[in-house]
C-alpha cells in the first residue's frame, strides 16, 4: 500500500469473492454509441492524481446500457439486490476509469491488475451534486452499480467510486502493519472525493454545489468515518447497514467468535442471542454459518491481529472455494478484550467516535445476520447521542431487513429488501440539508403484510410508500 500524498460487506457473497473482472478497457470500444453533445469537453475532464485513467462517452451510464460492457461487473454485483428491482436507465454521459499510485495488485479488473481503482460517471444532466462510495465488503469499484449508481445517476448527480485500495479475501495482506488495510480504506475514499470533485469541475466548469458521501456495509462504515473526520468534504451521508468499528469492543470481534463457536457446536441458540443476535434470525443461521460467520472473522481478525493464530489464515485465506469459506477452529475461542494492547491500538486507528459533523441518516435491518443491529447501529447511535452530536443523526431499522438484499428472492415471506428503504432515506437526507426538513425521529420501518416491497418503501411516512 502506498497511501496518498494528500492523506498523512465485510465478507463478499461467494460468486464476488471468485469472480474475474470484466475485459480490459484497452480491448473494448471507445463508446458504445455516438458521441454525446458533452464529448466536446472530454479533453477537458481528468482526474488529479490518478496514475492511469481512461475515458469513454457513453449512451447509458446505469447498468441496463453497461451490463456486458467492459464499464461495470454484474458479478460483482451478486447478492446485493433483489430479483425484480426496477432500476432507471437511458442516462447518457462521461464515465472515466483509472487508479491511484498503489503497491498492491489484488484488484484485476481491466488486466490492471493494480489496487486503488476507481470509476467516475458524469451524465449529460447534471443536478449539480455529486455522490461518493467505496464497495462493500471486499469488492470492487462497480459494486454498488445497480443498488446506488443507477438511480442516483438518473436524478442527475455525478457519481464516484472506489475499490478501497485493497480487494478479496486476501485483502488483509496489504500494508505493513496491523490495521493498514482497513485504514487504507479511509485514505482512498478521501482521496478520490477530492479528486472526483475537482473531476466534476473541470467537466461542468463548477464545483458540485452538494457533495454526499454513502455506502453500503464496509461503505457504510467509511461514510461514518468520512463525515466524523472530513466533513467539510461533504453535505451529508447514508450509512446503509456500517460496520462498528471501536477500539474496546468491535462487534466484528467480539460477536462471530461466538458465531464460528456455535458452528463447531460449543455455542448454543441463548449464546447468540447474548452476542446481540436477533431472535427470529435463526432461519438465516445455516446460510451465515456456511458463507459469512467463519470466512469474516478470521480475516478480519488477520487484518488486526494477525499474531493471534498465524498458521491460520496464514499466508491466505485459502486457494479454493472451501478453504475461503471454512473458519479458523481456533477463532471460536478468541476473545479481543484479552488481546495485546497493540492489537487494541490497531484497532483504535481506525475506530469510530461518534463525533458527526454532517447529517446522516443510518439504516439497518432488525434480521441482520452477520452484523447484528443490537451491537451495530444501535450502539452507533448511542455514540453520536453522546457526543451530543444527536440532532445530526437518525437511524431506521427496516423489520425484516438482512444484511443482502439477495436472500429475500429465498425467504420472501420472511424477508424484505432494504434498498428502497434505502432511496427513500437518500431523499429524505437531500430534502433535510438542502431544504432544511429534518427526517422524523429514529423509529421501526414495519415490513408490510402486503404490497411491493421490492420497489417501495418510505422511512419517514408510515404507511405511505415511497418508489
Amino acid at each position: 500500500m502506498r497511501t496518498p500524498r494528500s492523506v498523512p460487506l465485510l465478507a463478499t457473497a461467494l460468486v464476488a469473492l471468485v469472480a474475474s473482472g470484466p475485459q480490459a478497457l484497452a480491448t473494448a470500444p471507445a463508446s458504445t454509441s455516438a458521441p454525446a453533445p458533452h464529448c466536446a469537453r472530454q479533453e477537458r475532464t481528468h482526474v488529479p492524481g490518478a496514475e492511469l485513467q481512461r475515458q469513454a462517452c457513453l449512451a447509458d451510464l446505469t447498468t441496463t446500457g453497461l451490463a456486458g460492457t467492459p464499464y461495470t461487473d454484474t458479478a460483482d454485483q451478486s447478492g446485493l439486490t433483489a430479483k425484480g428491482t426496477r432500476v432507471p436507465s437511458g442516462v447518457p454521459g462521461l464515465q472515466i476509469d483509472g487508479y491511484f499510485p498503489d503497491d498492491s495488485h489484488t484488484n484485476t479488473t481491466h488486466g490492471w491488475n493494480h489496487d486503488a481503482q476507481f470509476v467516475i460517471r458524469l451524465p449529460d444532466r447534471w443536478n449539480g451534486g455529486l455522490v461518493v462510495t467505496g464497495s462493500p465488503g471486499n469488492r470492487k469499484q462497480y459494486a454498488t452499480d445497480a443498488a446506488i449508481a443507477d438511480r442516483v445517476l438518473a436524478q442527475g448527480y455525478a457519481y464516484a467510486a472506489t475499490d478501497k485500495g485493497n480487494t478479496g479475501p486476501d485483502f488483509y495482506r496489504d500494508g505493513e502493519r496491523p490495521g493498514d488495510a482497513v485504514a487504507e480504506w479511509n485514505a482512498r475514499t478521501t482521496q478520490l472525493t477530492r479528486a472526483a470533485r475537482r473531476a466534476v469541475a473541470l467537466r461542468y466548469g463548477q464545483s458540485p454545489r452538494r457533495t454526499y458521501m454513502t455506502g453500503i456495509s464496509n461503505a457504510g462504515y467509511l461514510t461514518r468515518w468520512q463525515l466524523e473526520n472530513h466533513p467539510e468534504l461533504y453535505d451529508g451521508g447514508v450509512d446503509w447497514e456500517g460496520v462498528l468499528w471501536k477500539a474496546d469492543a468491535p462487534p466484528l470481534l467480539t460477536s462471530l467468535p461466538t458465531a464460528v463457536a456455535y458452528g463447531q457446536g460449543t455455542a448454543d441458540a441463548e449464546d447468540l442471542y447474548a452476542a446481540g443476535f436477533a431472535r427470529g434470525s435463526e432461519f438465516l443461521w445455516p446460510y451465515h454459518q456456511k458463507v459469512y460467520w467463519g470466512l469474516t472473522q478470521k480475516v478480519y481478525r488477520a487484518a488486526f491481529d494477525p499474531g493471534y493464530d498465524p498458521d491460520c489464515p496464514g499466508a491466505s485465506a485459502g486457494s479454493t472455494t472451501e478453504r475461503i469459506l471454512a473458519p479458523c477452529a481456533s477463532d471460536a475461542a478468541y476473545r479481543y478484550a484479552d488481546r495485546p494492547a497493540s492489537v487494541h491500538r490497531a484497532v483504535e486507528r481506525v475506530a469510530l467516535t461518534g463525533r458527526v459533523g454532517r447529517p446522516l441518516i443510518t439504516l439497518q435491518g432488525d434480521l441482520d445476520t452477520l452484523l447484528p443491529i443490537a451491537t451495530d447501529a444501535h450502539a452507533y447511535a448511542r455514540m453520536v447521542r453522546d457526543r451530543g452530536r444527536g440532532a445530526l443523526h437518525r437511524t431506521y431499522t427496516i423489520q425484516g431487513g438482512t444484511h443482502t438484499d439477495g436472500l429475500y428472492d429465498t425467504y420472501p415471506d420472511r424477508l424484505r429488501p432494504i434498498l428502497p428503504c434505502y432511496r427513500d432515506a437518500f431523499d429524505a437526507l437531500t430534502q433535510w440539508v438542502e431544504r432544511g426538513t429534518p427526517p422524523p425521529s429514529d423509529r421501526v420501518v414495519d415490513r408490510p403484510a402486503t404490497g411491493d416491497v421490492v420497489d417501495t418503501c418510505s422511512v419517514t411516512s408510515p404507511g405511505e410508500p415511497s418508489a
